[in-house]
């Protein structure tokens, strides 16, 4: 079958030819006459079996073929969405829409997390016909206010499988709710779990199936193999591989990102270009990762599961598990990376004592048996036993046999947590932090000389012969308007010299006073503006000063403790055992130690609670 026969309109044919494609894949053909019918669809193909284009070439089909329909922004609305697992998968996937649709009168946008949200916003407020998006930034946008997906006729969900694996059930149930029940809508996965079929029940009405090969299989075309390998002759074995074969481009997959890290920078140090690639980094540099590797700058990419969903790279000819994964379906989404689009590809797995039993669930999972190859001066040594794995805080089990008890599993989790500590701390002792040279080139901070103010931590010592506000006209003419004599030299006014590293730390003034004033008298109006603080009282200087009893629990004849006059209250004698808290009661409505009597009806704390609640603040019942 051709392309032609297909019935897609003439532009995106064209645009189809130009990419060098004429005969469609098993799951275009099938997958693209059910979408162009209108049906919803569940759909299995593997991933590099062409399943982009099998949801893309019918949809762009569709939207052309229909009329724009504005939504409450007034801009013409969204008319297909494409929901995605990763970012560099949403990536992907516009891309192809852009790449297809060429020749159309349609707009396209694809929002992700890690990047800022005003370029997106903008973009949305101009209105596009296609969003791709991840789960997380739709729904952050839209509580905001800034998408509407009330004109939505088509959804696809690309790579389910992998969307629920990662916790996304409940943010794709969200804009499930947020989307029309008319629609049409599409699933693709590329192995089938007890979620997924669930998912697609909810989702999909009367859904036509497909199945382009067996559920939970690998491309025929990846040759397989795997390597026994000690447990501490892991990289040492990938760089020989590597160089021994030249391989000039590889993927190499990790269980965490620390390992990432660490694979990648032997590999640098070995003199095999690499670079790492998770979800640690920022989406800069796992850009840059990813176009240096397609670009083949970089020979060897260590990437995690998560970060890896979504790389496309033509007649990738090697993947590499450098870990064996402790879920079965990962094993397959990793090695679909190569043998992509009728190409073949090679998959190698380096397996320890401490992994086989994984390696075991996957020939189960797949239906397979892959080929073994040792490789002479990499085997496990002849006392090598199979240990726990620790992942994080959690340890888990994958040699052959029963599990080790819980105290062995808790005291490997242990082992591993120091030793990369202990890694972490030999990094650092390795790399220490270089002084910061001074933006203005002065001396270091090391060599800087001392303030003239001494430690800026210290208590500062009330001097009577100073000034009492720092905000207020000195009578020093070298110093600068408003600035406190004790902190800026003569000479450094508004004519002075430049401000030196010694300067740092003095006093701002607040803004220039006006003429006239005098060094301590505050300008017209500065009590609203810019309060003047009074001077200290004589007692505050006095070591042996000793506060009136009891001054904690309130004034006495309207003078506080410190003999500063209360603004507030008369100079009528308090009972000087009450408290805030009886003040606050009497303000409530009754409690504290004022003397009992009636009670407001439904006030206080102490109040009766009747039919909800009476008519005052307070109590339970308001």
């Amino acid at each position: 079958m051709k392309f032609e026969e297909l019935h897609l309109a003439p532009a995106i044919l064209k645009a189809v030819q130009e990419q060098g494609y004429e005969t469609p894949t098993p799951v275009q053909e099938q997958a693209i006459p059910i979408v162009l019918e209108g049906h919803d669809l569940l759909a299995g193909a593997q991933t590099g079996t062409g399943k982009t284009a099998a949801f893309t070439l019918p949809m762009l089909h569709k939207l052309t073929m229909s009329r724009s329909t504005p939504n409450k922004f007034g801009v013409y609305g969204i008319r297909a969405l494409v929901l995605t697992p990763t970012r560099e998968l949403a990536a992907q996937v516009e891309e192809s829409v852009r790449t297809y649709g060429k020749y159309l009168q349609l707009s396209s946008c694809v929002i992700f997390g890690g990047v800022g949200m005003k370029p997106q916003i903008d973009r949305l407020k101009r209105g596009v016909d296609i969003l791709v998006a991840t789960p997380g930034r739709l729904l952050d946008l839209q509580q905001q206010g800034y998408v509407d997906l009330g004109t939505i006729q088509m959804l696809i969900l690309d790579e389910a499988d992998r969307m629920l694996d990662m916790g996304f059930i409940h943010d794709v149930k969200k804009i499930l709710a947020l989307i029309p029940a008319e629609k049409q809508s599409l699933l693709f996965s590329a192995t089938f779990s007890q979620d997924i079929k669930d998912l697609a029940q909810n989702l999909l009405k009367n859904p036509q199936s497909i199945q382009v090969t067996p559920p939970n299989t690998t491309v025929q075309r990846i040759k397989q193999l795997a390597h026994p390998v000690g447990r501490g002759k892991k990289k040492a074995l990938l760089a020989h591989i590597i160089q021994t074969h030249d391989w000039s481009q590889v993927l190499v997959f990790t269980r965490t990102k620390f390992g990432a890290n660490s694979v990648a920078e032997y590999l640098n140090k070995q003199g095999i270009s690499a670079m790492p690639l998770h979800g640690n980094k920022s989406q800069s540099a796992r850009t840059q990762a990813l176009e240096g590797f397609k670009s083949g700058e970089v020979r060897a990419l260590v990437a995690t599961d998560i970060a890896a969903r979504g790389i496309d790279i033509d007649e990738l000819p090697h993947v590499v598990n450098y870990e064996i994964p402790n879920v079965s379906e990962d094993y397959v989404h990793r090695i679909g990376r190569t043998g992509r689009a009728g190409s073949d590809g090679q998959a190698v797995s380096l397996v320890s004592l401490d992994e086989e039993g994984f390696m075991r669930d996957i020939e189960h999972f797949t239906h397979q048996t892959i080929e073994v190859q040792v490789v002479e001066g990499f085997g496990p040594e002849p006392d090598e036993k199979a240990e726990p794995i620790a992942m994080g805080r959690q340890t888990i089990w994958g040699g052959i046999g029963r599990a080790p008890s819980r105290d062995v599993m808790a005291a490997a989790a242990k082992a591993a947590r120091f030793e990369m500590m202990e890694r972490i701390k030999d990094k650092k002792l390795a790399s220490p932090n270089k002084a910061r040279p001074s933006q203005n080139n002065g001396p270091s901070r090391s060599t800087r000389p001392s303030r003239p103010n001494g430690d800026v931590n210290r208590e500062r010592v009330f001097d009577p012969n100073q000034p009492s506000s720092p905000y207020a006209r000195q009578s020093n003419p070298g110093a600068r308007d408003g600035a406190h004599p004790a902190h800026k030299p003569s000479g450094a006014g508004r004519g002075g010299p430049a401000r030196g590293n010694e300067q740092r730390g003095s006093f701002k003034p607040r803004g220039p006073a006006r003429p006239g004033t005098g060094p301590s008298q505050p300008r017209e109006g500065a009590h609203d503006a810019h309060h003047v603080p009074h001077a200290p009282r004589a007692h505050m200087m006095d070591e042996d000063y000793q506060p009136r009893e009891n001054a904690h629990l309130g004034t006495h004849n309207g003078v506080n403790a410190f003999g500063h006059k209360n603004q507030n209250k008369g100079t009528s004698t308090p009972d000087p055992t009450r408290t805030s808290v009886d003040l606050m009661s009497e303000r409530r409505g009754g409690g504290g130690n004022r003397p009992r009597g009636p009670k407001p009806a439904g006030g206080g704390f102490g109040g009766k609670r009747s039919g909800g609640g009476g008519g005052g603040r307070g109590g339970f019942g308001r």
